[in-house]
Formats: C-alpha cells, structure tokens, sequence
C-alpha cells in the first residue's frame, strides 16, 4: 500500500479552537503505521467562538448558512497551511464541529460543508464521519477508538481529555470506548468567567480547597449511572453541569479544584472497574494531560493499579485530528473505521462522506 498523505482537521466541545495534523499512514505487515509531520493550532478568535457556541440556537436557515460558512473557513485554514509548509496532500479528513448531538432521536450533526472545505482548499474531503453510526442505531460516538486499536493498542487503556473525557479499552475481546463525563469543558466555562481561556498547568486549581456540595452534586448526576455505550456532549454539560456549577457560590480556585477532583474521581471509577491486572497502563492525551495538576490528581487516584503514560506533546495536542486523518484512509480504503462494539450500532460501519473539489 502506498502512504497516504493527510490532513486531519478538529475542532472539539472545549470550543478551543481548530487543530491540523497532516500525517503520513501507510499500513506494513498488517499493521497501521503513522508519522505526525507537521501541525498547526488556530484558535478560534471572539467571533467564531461565540458563532460556535451559540450554533445550537439558531434556527435551521440560519445554522446552514453557517454551517457553509464554516466549511469555507475550514477550506481557507486547509490551504494556507498547506500552501505555506509546502505539502503534498492526498485528502483532508475532517471532523468538523459538532453542534448537536441526540443519538436517541437519531440525530447528529457536525457543521462545516464537506463541499465547501473541498472547493476552497481544492482537494478531496471527507467528513460527516457520525451520521451513518446513527442510523445504524449506534451513539456516533466515541470515534477515536479504532485509532486506539490500530495505533495504540500496546496500552491497556486509552483516556482522552477534551472537553469531555472518554476512555477506550479491550474487554473480552472486543473493544469498548464510551464517554465517561466531564473534563475540560466546566474548566474553561469556570476560567472564562475571569476572562482566562484555560488554567494554565491547573494552576489555580492546586490553590483551592474542595466544595463537598457540589462535590456530592456533580457525582450524583444521572450519566454517570448509564451504561455504555453511551455518548454526551455540549447539550447535556448545559442542561445538567451549568446549573451546578452557577448556583454553588465559591472562589474560583475552589470551583476549578472540586471539578479537577470530580472529572479524576469519575475516570478512575471507570479505569479500575476494568482493569484486568496488577499493573496496566493508561495513554492520556487531549488537553488535558498539560494539565499538571489533574494529572497529579488523577495518578493518585489510580495508585497502584494503573500508571499514567504522558506522552510528546505533539501526540497529546494531535492525537483527535490524527485519528480522524487515520478515518479519512480507511473510508477510501472501504475499511472498518467505527466500531459497533464502541458505538452500539447495529454492525460495524466504514462511515464518512467524500467530496470531490469543484
């Protein structure tokens, strides 16, 4: 098989901004490899970010104008990085934005036109990776985790910390991913309210003290009590978690460490019920492995069981936009790439949409 050459575009809950990860991914032996050559992170600026939060509103005309809109930005950013690095590209897979996600009523949707991004960046796009898990019955999501088998499946578990937290795993032979909850998501809603985008190194959250009523509160949410599969996103932190969160009056430091707390005791419930050994390993990536006090926090929580791997940087910040290049490839190849073991869907499914440059 020849190396594919590709970009992987993501924009994740955490509304952070937008990740590009032009990788190469050639399969020897039977077994996927990959090589991370180049990334670049955009974070969204005031304007994006409110469109972006606030797509959830918006009726349908207005929300598909955006969701064109976007889709050509997404194209614009594909093309100046590619043009400025100099890269050869085969396609660009894309994630998109997710605005709205209710599996039980079959609906998912990631804004950002597949046609729009393939006509301004001039290449041949896939993305709209969700929709058919859905209609196949599944939750659409987690998605990473065939990258996790494929790529990464020397480590016993694999933990994402993005907005929300997820964790994939082998159990019984089969591999299961699921969203445990909350992580980054109620930590940047705190620090925006002090005009701060994120905590850098957790670092004001090492300063407070825990608040054991919204302790208590957060524990007690009802998804934490679902089985898997099963999936959440923004829809559900603004229903159930804002409310939460507002109504506990606090510092804020006090806030970010009981949420630190919360997401770290909710993530090592999940890891050590599955756990099948004395000593397994956990791959953190996402956001949240920068932060230096969660994953003190985190560790020993799991001690002695599980032993946290952090890895280089660039995998932590890239993983998502690699996985979704690794998608891209295996749709063009007509391979497997989400997993009804994940997803619940009623078979496994080669899923995304390709769209050809005008």
């Amino acid at each position: 098989m020849n190396t594919y050459k590709v970009i992987g575009l993501m924009s994740g809950t955490s509304l952070d901004g937008l990740d590009l990860a032009y990788c190469h991914i050639w399969k020897k032996y039977d077994q996927w490899k990959f090589e991370i050559k180049e990334t670049r992170a955009i974070s969204y600026d005031k304007d994006i970010r409110a469109h972006l939060k606030n797509s959830i509103e918006l009726p349908a005309d207005e929300l598909l104008i955006f969701h064109n809109t976007y889709g050509s930005w997404l194209g614009q950013q594909a093309r100046e990085f590619i043009r400025e690095k100099g890269l050869d590209v085969d396609i660009i897979a894309s994630h998109g934005h997710t605005t709205h996600h209710q599996p039980a009523k079959g609906l998912t949707l990631q804004i950002g036109s597949g046609q729009h991004l393939a006509n301004v960046s001039g290449y041949k796009t896939v993305c709209d990776f969700r929709t058919n898990d859905v209609a196949l019955g599944g939750e659409g999501a987690p998605l990473v985790p065939i990258g996790d088998r494929l790529f990464f499946g020397n480590y016993d578990f694999c933990l994402n910390l993005g907005g929300i937290s997820n964790v994939s795993f082998e159990h019984q032979g089969k591999r299961i991913a699921y969203d445990i909850g909350l992580a980054n998501m109620i930590l940047n809603y705190l620090t925006q309210k002090i005009g701060l985008s994120y905590d850098n190194n957790g670092t004001l959250a090492s300063k407070g003290v825990i608040n054991m009523n919204m302790l208590k509160q957060l524990n007690q949410l009802s998804y934490y009590e679902l089985p898997f599969p099963k999936s959440t996103g923004y829809e559900w932190f603004l229903k159930k978690v804002v409310p939460i969160v507002n109504a506990t009056k606090d510092t804020t430091d006090n806030l970010l460490h009981t949420a630190v707390h919360h997401i770290c005791e909710q993530v090592a419930l999940q890891v050590k019920r599955y756990a099948t050994k004395d000593q397994s390993t956990i791959l953190v990536t996402g956001g949240g492995a920068l932060n230096q006090f969660m994953m003190e926090v985190l560790q020993s929580n799991l001690e002695p069981m599980v032993s946290l791997v952090i890895p280089e940087k660039k995998l932590i910040e890239y993983k998502e936009a690699l996985v979704f290049a690794l998608m891209g490839v295996l749709r063009i190849e007509k391979e497997v790439n989400i997993l009804k073991t994940v997803t619940g869907a009623s078979k496994d499914s080669s899923s995304g949409v390709v769209y050809l440059p005008a």
